[in-house]
């Protein structure tokens, strides 16, 4: 039903934001609300998932397209809802999400929360073959190095971000210093910087 929502951030929570468009304000739950934390009264556009089942009326939020459709692809198998889609999204970065599927590592798969081997091999069976669509867009080493050296820049910027989001949801300096070389040998959007930290944090 709503492709993508765009407007401003209006409020940014635990577990959802607000964005405020022609005077409504709709609350989309996301992976990570604090990704949007640098971005608070600033007009952004978020790829929305209307999901509908019996008394449930919920609309769910992507940074990207991609991201989208890893959800939507998730929430099709069974033993996994929008709740553990989420946390999957939210923990895990998707292109190693996909990898684990096309590679059968069931191993990494049940480190997510609500994820037992049972879904793992599910999750297998039902996606494996059928992620190619949008698989190019999340792995690094398809840019060619005219294009790395180019991005580099906007990599520091989004580490800055994604620092400043720890913060907003209540990591230390200390505890970031721990986790800060590690991260910054990567080369990842602000989303995915928080979602590396946030993986290395709670181990």
């Amino acid at each position: 039903m709503y492709e993508y929502i765009k407007g401003k951030i209006d409020y940014i929570g635990p577990e959802y934001i607000v964005v405020e468009n022609g005077g409504i304000g709709y609350q989309i739950l996301t992976p990570n609300p604090f990704s949007y934390s640098s971005k608070a009264g600033q007009e952004v556009k978020v790829h929305t998932y209307h999901y509908v089942r019996e008394d449930i009326f919920a609309l769910y939020g992507f940074t990207s397209q991609e991201e989208k459709t890893l959800f939507t692809k998730l929430i099709n198998v069974t033993g996994i809802g929008p709740k553990g889609a989420l946390a999957i999204l939210a923990t895990g970065q998707p292109e190693q999400v996909v990898s684990a599927i096309e590679n059968e590592d069931e191993a990494f798969l049940v480190k997510f929360p609500g994820v037992g081997k049972k879904t793992a091999r599910q999750i297998i069976l039902d996606l494996k073959g059928k992620l190619q669509d949008f698989v190019p867009d999340y792995f690094p080493n398809l840019f060619s190095d005219h294009e790395s050296i180019e991005k580099s820049s906007e990599h520091e910027a989004d580490f800055e971000e994604a620092l400043l989001a720890l913060k907003a949801l209540g990591y230390s300096d200390r505890e970031l210093k721990k986790i800060t070389p590690a991260l910054k040998a990567e080369k990842l959007t602000t989303d995915q910087y928080i979602k590396a930290a946030l993986q290395k944090l709670l181990k």
